[in-house]
């Protein structure tokens, strides 16, 4: 049975029941802990079919605070079903009297983010937790090392799904006690001199050596959210953050001009491509091909000339501009392909496949996601240049697609992985670009494409506003970040500014 109870300080009713059973206490193996053994006592009840528990250090603790539940329960007290605790026990403290530990916080925190951030963003946000935790640990000598504190968060504190499942690994145990009872309070976290602190840990790196901008910009801004839903909870006046001057380093966001490519070196790199898969371009691989899949086994495919199958999937980088993980996640059916030769076509950008360890989505196995800054089902048309669309005419003839309707697959038809295409990458770089560029940061990385071709439509006048639209980006975004133009470009606009000089006098 289930009665409502009405909640201190004006809030609405909670829920609260008489159903409760409290069972035996039970002794967790014990763990070494910072050269010492250390046992935990846990205590496990059910109220309204939820199971509820607590760890403590000795047996006496659990046994005394078993005996205050069952004394509440034989009194007759009701239970509220949120906490697990006697109604009594429930109500919420003045904002001065809570005492909750950041530990105790930052789980709660990053179960509130989880159902709403994609896997790489949950990556980002544990990796935050992480540092500041560290940082806020208190210093004892019973203190493990900073690696395994990290390894018990990483793998297991501060992922939601995996904590849903049941108890910690036993080797993550000792870490976890430890970062439980040794983090200092909420509100001492929020202290300006110990925020200083964290602020201070934000901006380094494992090493010690300084932090790239941008991480300690994500960073802080995990900090910054995390006190302000904690304002929101009511376990902070106020964020602490807004009254400190502390300035991060200075973020670059625009992309290095020196990255962009030409369209005559882009068009010998993609030719390049489909050369890429001999013992002198890359390391052989163990299982399958890499730059080009085992020759067709059809008759009819042996009469089809041969190509990269990654030849498409670079084109649709440079020509498109598409994310890599938009391009792996396109379906025959995602394309308008015309028929007649110098016309253009349409892809139908709807889903994004970053490559992701399995460790950070709901599902254990990789997913296809909606877009970036877009709703789920959403689709973005992107124009497709003629020339791409001979090379996925070419890739459908040659290649066909998997069984779920993707373009691109591995030699075994899963998803190709990044180190797979990045190597392929960089053996079309050695075979096309000089020594110097090879050793440059003309194309380094494949996401480079993407930056060419944005830097090529916006050389050739094309509104930023459309490009915007095109490459899945607000047109701010678009000017601090991709406002550069291609090699020599400037040079034109010096000669077009003498001209029109010259014609004034």
């Amino acid at each position: 049975m289930i009665d409502q109870q009405p909640v201190a300080s004006g809030g609405g009713p909670r829920d609260s029941t008489y159903d409760v059973r409290i069972w035996a206490v039970k002794k967790i193996p014990s763990t070494r802990t910072g050269g010492r053994r250390a046992a935990t006592y846990r205590l496990r009840w059910v109220v309204a079919g939820k199971v509820k528990s607590a760890n403590f250090t000795t047996v006496a603790l659990a046994e005394s605070r078993r005996a205050e539940l069952l004394a509440a329960a034989r009194r007759g007290e009701a239970f509220d079903v949120a906490t697990g605790l006697p109604v009594s026990a429930s109500r919420p403290a003045p904002v001065e009297q809570v005492t909750q530990s950041w530990w105790d916080w930052a789980i709660t925190y990053a179960d509130l983010k989880w159902p709403t951030l994609a896997p790489h963003s949950r990556l980002s946000l544990a990796e935050a937790l992480t540092t500041i935790t560290i940082a806020v640990a208190v210093e004892d000598a019973s203190r493990p090392a900073a690696a395994e504190l990290r390894r018990a968060m990483m793998q297991w504190a501060f992922i939601t799904v995996r904590r849903a499942k049941g108890e910690p690994p036993h080797d993550l145990i000792g870490p976890l006690t430890w970062l439980s009872r040794h983090t200092l309070s909420l509100r001492d976290v929020a202290d300006p001199v110990r925020l200083r602190v964290v602020l201070d840990a934000l901006a380094r790196k494992l090493d010690a050596t300084p932090a790239a901008p941008s991480t300690v910009a994500r960073k802080r801004a995990v900090l910054f959210n995390a006190l302000d839903i904690a304002v929101e909870r009511g376990l902070l006046d106020s964020n602490p953050l807004t009254s400190i001057r502390w300035s991060p380093p200075k973020i670059a966001v625009a992309v290095d001009p020196a990255c962009v490519v030409n369209p005559d070196q882009a068009r010998s790199l993609l030719a390049a491509v489909a050369q890429v898969g001999g013992i002198s371009d890359a390391p052989a691989p163990k299982k399958g091909a890499r730059g080009k899949r085992r020759a067709p086994t059809t008759e009819v495919q042996r009469k089809v000339p041969a190509g990269g199958p990654l030849v498409a999937f670079f084109g649709c980088l440079y020509y498109a501009g598409l994310r890599p993980g938009e391009a792996l996640a396109l379906l025959e059916t995602d394309l308008e392909l015309p028929e007649a030769e110098d016309t253009w076509g349409v892809l139908r950008v709807a889903r994004n496949d970053p490559e992701i360890t399995t460790t950070w989505t709901d599902s254990g196995r990789r997913e296809a996601r909606q877009l970036k800054h877009r709703a789920r089902g959403e689709v973005r048309p992107v124009p497709c240049y003629p020339p791409l669309v001979a090379l996925l005419r070419q890739h459908l003839a040659t290649y066909g697609t998997g069984p779920d309707g993707g373009l691109f697959r591995g030699a075994r038809g899963g998803v190709i992985k990044e180190s797979v295409y990045t190597e392929v990458w960089q053996a079309a770089r050695r075979r096309t670009l000089t020594p110097a560029q090879v050793a440059s940061p003309l194309v380094k990385r494949p996401y480079d494409l993407r930056h060419s071709c944005v830097s090529t439509w916006l050389a050739a006048g094309v509104e930023p506003t459309q490009i915007a639209e095109w490459v899945g980006h607000s047109v701010a975004v678009l000017l601090r970040v991709y406002a550069h133009v291609l090699p020599g470009r400037d040079e034109i606009a010096k000669q077009r500014i003498d001209a029109l000089l010259q014609h004034k006098a």
